[in-house]
């Protein structure tokens, strides 16, 4: 199953970068380990998903990934 980074963001699979930088902005600061007190599980999800969906070469192979995943669904 892949991972659905728009959904660790929070944002719309056709979300703009900007909306995208903000939204990982928000909840960095949010997770962050020195802040939140927490493990950094949370915080390093964060990182994967903007680092992915913030390139965009990244962020289209995650669409077909998705993309594919819809059409085959595993059992």
């Amino acid at each position: 199953m892949v991972k659905n980074y728009y959904r660790v963001l929070g944002v719309a699979p056709d979300a703009t970068p900007e909306q995208i930088r903000s939204a990982y902005r928000e909840k960095a600061k949010g997770l962050h380990p020195d802040r939140a007190g927490g493990g950094c599980e949370p915080f390093q999800a964060v990182q994967e998903a903007y680092a992915v969906l913030g390139e965009p070469s990244r962020r289209k192979a995650h669409d077909e990934q998705l993309a594919r995943e819809v059409r085959s669904p595993q059992a």
